[in-house]
């Protein structure tokens, strides 16, 4: 039997799953349903200027604006977007962005900032192109029959892992009307979930959605993003990655040191895992680079290395890289400013303390600035999910900065997304650039990073919470530039005392720093060290102990930096509210199989 036939039949035994039922009952096999929009305008936009007069074409539409202290914001109407840009001089247009309206349904419900290139067409006049990302909605259904003649169901969605709350569903029908039903366990509660059966369309109604969805039979082309690899894909051999032109150089990973047939094993395992299991590792991505070379780049489920990523709360540690960039210019700022000064132009301020006055640029960075703000407690005032759903404030730093003292700053640990954007706001109300155009100018374009997208605040500003978009090669750079001392391709971003300090261990995090029992703190924290929005961790390889030090985001977005091993290993993951499964990569593969592959 050939490769190639064998790999084709293991596809279709996949598909046709065995059992009793999966030869008689209709209902079982794939079925799908997808939404694609795309928020606001695209295409081609047209710029120019009569003196301060500046206009812009998009799409059949026309906006028109004033320049105002060198900056020009073009609003199109209707939801269309916004363009804006500084303007120097001469006249000429920097730092350009689209601003991509919210979109209601799907993972797009907060506006994205974008970078755009514009070339000049003539002294008044540039042209550009709009490329907004796409608002898709996937869900996957599965039915398979079980060896008992029970039929069991997996509901995916690769775009936020929503899997209608449990892993799996027993099925039940009566006539078209159809019930999913998790299986007794203790201390989890049930889950029903309402459907119906028209011929070859299955509606199905889901919690927490608010919408029906209507699903259709689905074949291995229409499903191909519910697998690691599309069914029939040919048997996996090691290659090393493609030069992109992009700074990073590529190598085969061999020439520096690790075996290719061990990467080749921690990649064949990914692409032949179950995504219908129980806990199904849903890695997106897995890049390696050692000895400053980009030697494996692996994408799973319909991602490609043009697909840009949600690197969730890992977008944290961009407050400490920017920090640490905008110190290399201004150098009376450090982690020892005091946020309220730096933020003064927001005041007056609700809850006065005096304790207010101590919290500095580092507590922010170690989540302990006493702020009455913590993202695992649902009661939390300055809980992320209760701060982003009220709609008085539309300032989120304003928000932070009214919120009372729970404690003294530095005395507890509480992991705070709305104290990390109290950095950004205080790295541009510093500097006076908004915070999309401070990223760009101080990492995305010296590290010569493709395209991303920036989330936005309702009131405009750059989100420093977490939720940034971006390709996972430009993510591994930002380990790379710290690998070497904080300069990428000779270029300077940071200082290499920066890096030290900023790896360096700041708080432990444990019962006595959280002021949780141990049984409460196992629920939401691991024991370890925190840097400046860095977590450092170890890895145990046989008998030796590496000290590495991450940037980590919600459904396993890792930037795993290891100085000892010279490596760098950046995962994306939509194991989106499952950490028991994507916390076990940095050991499972990293300390397991990636370090004893170094020769």
């Amino acid at each position: 039997m050939t490769p190639r036939l064998f790999a084709a039949l293991s596809a279709a035994a996949i598909w046709l799953v065995a059992g009793p039922a999966a030869a008689l009952d209709p209902l079982v096999g794939m079925w799908i349903s997808k939404s694609v929009s795309t928020p606001g305008l695209d295409g081609e936009i047209t710029l120019s200027h009569a003196g301060s007069v500046w206009s812009a074409s998009l799409a059949g539409q026309r906006a028109t604006a004033m320049a105002t202290s060198g900056r020009i914001n073009l609003t199109f109407h209707g939801e269309g977007g916004q363009f804006r840009a500084e303007v120097d001089a001469a006249g000429r247009l920097t730092d350009s962005f689209w601003v991509q309206p919210a979109k209601g349904f799907g993972v797009l419900r907060q506006p994205y900032a974008i970078p755009v290139s514009l070339r000049p067409t003539s002294k008044s006049a540039w042209l550009g192109k709009i490329h907004p990302m796409t608002n898709s909605f996937t869900l996957y259904l599965k039915i398979f029959g079980e060896p008992d003649g029970t039929l069991t169901a997996a509901l995916r969605n690769p775009e936020a892992n929503f899997n209608g709350g449990r892993a799996q569903f027993m099925v039940r029908r009566e006539g078209d009307a159809l019930q999913f039903e998790t299986r007794p366990a203790e201390g989890q509660r049930t889950i029903r979930l309402d459907g119906r059966v028209t011929g070859d369309h299955l509606s199905l109604k889901l919690p927490g959605l608010d919408r029906a969805f209507d699903l259709a039979r689905a074949d291995p082309q229409t499903a191909e993003r519910f697998f690691p690899r599309p069914a029939g894909s040919p048997p996996y051999h090691y290659h090393a990655p493609p030069a992109l032109g992009d700074g990073w150089r590529t190598a085969h990973a061999a020439t520096v040191g690790l075996n290719e047939v061990a990467l080749a094993k921690i990649v064949r395992a990914e692409i032949e895992s179950d995504p219908a299991g129980l806990h199904p590792p849903l890695i997106h991505s897995i890049l390696i680079a050692r000895h400053g070379k980009l030697v494996l780049e692996e994408y799973f489920f319909g991602f490609d290395a043009a697909t840009l990523h949600d690197t969730r709360s890992a977008a944290k540690t961009f407050n400490s890289v920017m920090l640490g960039s905008v110190m290399l210019r201004d150098g009376a700022l450090g982690p020892e400013n005091k946020i309220y000064d730096l933020l003064a132009g927001k005041a007056p301020f609700a809850n006065p303390d005096r304790r207010k006055a101590n919290i500095s640029l580092a507590h922010l960075l170690t989540h302990t600035s006493g702020l009455a703000c913590d993202d695992n407690d649902d009661d939390s005032p300055g809980n992320e999910d209760t701060m982003q759903s009220q709609t008085q404030q539309p300032d989120w730093a304003k928000y932070t900065l009214d919120l009372a003292m729970a404690h003294d700053p530095g005395d507890r640990y509480a992991y705070c997304s709305a104290n990390a954007n109290l950095v950004i706001a205080a790295l541009s109300a510093r500097t006076g650039v908004w915070s999309p155009q401070l990223f760009d100018r101080m990492i995305a374009k010296p590290l010569q990073f493709g395209p991303y997208a920036w989330d936005l605040t309702p009131s405009g500003d750059g989100y420093g919470g977490g939720g940034v978009y971006m390709r996972p090669r430009d993510l591994l750079k930002i380990g790379q530039t710290y690998l070497d001392g904080g300069a990428w391709n000779g270029r300077r971003i940071v200082s290499a005392d920066w890096v030290k300090r900023s790896t360096a261990p700041r708080i432990d995090v444990s019962p006595a720093t959280t002021g949780l029992t141990p049984d409460a703190f196992a629920q939401v924290y691991n024991r370890g060290k925190d840097g400046y929005a860095w977590h450092l961790s170890e890895l145990k390889v046989g008998d030796r102990i590496y000290r590495d030090y991450e940037a980590t985001g919600n459904g396993g977005q890792l930037l795993i930096v290891v100085p000892d091993g010279d490596l760098v290993v950046v995962f994306t993951g939509g194991n989106y509210g499952q950490g028991g499964i994507w916390g076990q990569w940095r050991d499972r593969i990293v300390a397991k199989q990636i370090i004893p592959a170094i020769r």
